[in-house]
């Protein structure tokens, strides 16, 4: 194996891992200490920083044709476009 192929298929992956450990550290420490403010939308931020880290690169988004690129996004726009169904139901009982 070249350095570059153990490169891509070894470190890559784990400094990927350890990225997603760290904010999952920060997610812990940030919801159980007391009186922090914007509780919930720095939650919603480390949630969204996680979420890139593995669209982008474990599911090899970046580097991907700009058709799945497309059906990525469309994915995204009906899970969004359901939440607001379900969340305009809720608020109208």
């Amino acid at each position: 194996m070249t350095r570059e192929e153990r490169n891509h298929v070894i470190i890559k992956p784990l400094r990927i891992f350890a990225a997603l450990m760290a904010l999952l550290v920060l997610t812990i420490l940030y919801a159980f200490v007391p009186g922090l403010p914007f509780k919930t939308e720095a939650g919603l931020g480390i949630a969204l920083a996680k979420a890139l880290l593995i669209a982008l690169l474990f599911m090899q988004l970046k580097g991907a044709s700009g058709i799945v690129r497309i059906a990525a996004i469309v994915g995204l726009v009906w899970v969004s476009f359901l939440y607001v169904l379900t969340f305009a139901d809720l608020l109208t009982r």
